[in-house]
């Protein structure tokens, strides 16, 4: 009995956030609101807070949510023996997945809500995700936590710029493995001398 009241909260929970995106998608991250949202999911506001305690919380679920996401789809890559193709192919996947749907590149990938962080327990599939491509980039010969930083840097900076100045198309991200081998080839240059 135990389990079918946790799978139904599960299942209320899931349906919840998958609501919250839909109502961010269509007026943005920072415009969520629970009465709306509460109003979506046929709930009366009062009722959300069974769910989540305050709307940082419900945010944290979307992060939370969104992160599992992206992981998922980090690890149906097929698997590459070169190290820097399967460094290239995870960040593009990581900034098609970013391009695809604003609400949740925001949430992800920036601080778009004034006083909310996402806290300690919405982090742990974030983290795989920065581990995994930390391990590529060491297989690829980038160890140096300041080239890390550049990396991500670059990907980001190319997300940003592609989503504000060409949305829709592939202006700036055309050249993901272009920026990635540039970075590659100065690091490595760098470690060897």
């Amino acid at each position: 009995m135990i389990g079918k009241v946790a799978d139904r909260r599960q299942a209320k929970v899931a349906t919840i956030v998958a609501a919250a995106w839909g109502l961010a998608r269509v007026n943005g991250i920072g415009a969520v609101s629970l009465r709306a949202l509460a109003r979506e999911v046929g709930m009366r506001q009062p009722s959300l807070y069974e769910y989540f305690d305050s709307k940082h919380a419900l945010y944290d679920a979307m992060f939370a949510d969104g992160n599992r996401q992206l992981l998922e789809r980090l690890e149906a890559l097929p698997p590459d023996q070169d190290p820097r193709r399967a460094l290239k192919s995870f960040m593009r996947t990581l900034a098609d997945f970013a391009l695809e749907d604003d609400a949740r590149h925001a949430l992800l990938f920036q601080r778009p809500i004034p006083g909310y962080e996402p806290g300690p327990e919405a982090y742990p599939d974030a983290e795989r995700v920065l581990g995994r491509a930390v391990e590529l980039m060491a297989a690829a010969g980038v160890d140096d936590p300041g080239d890390v930083d550049c990396i991500v840097a670059v990907v980001g900076g190319l997300i940003d710029a592609q989503t504000s100045n060409d949305p829709g198309g592939d202006r700036w991200v055309r050249h993901l493995d272009r920026l990635i081998d540039l970075h590659l080839d100065d690091a490595n240059r760098r470690s060897t001398r």
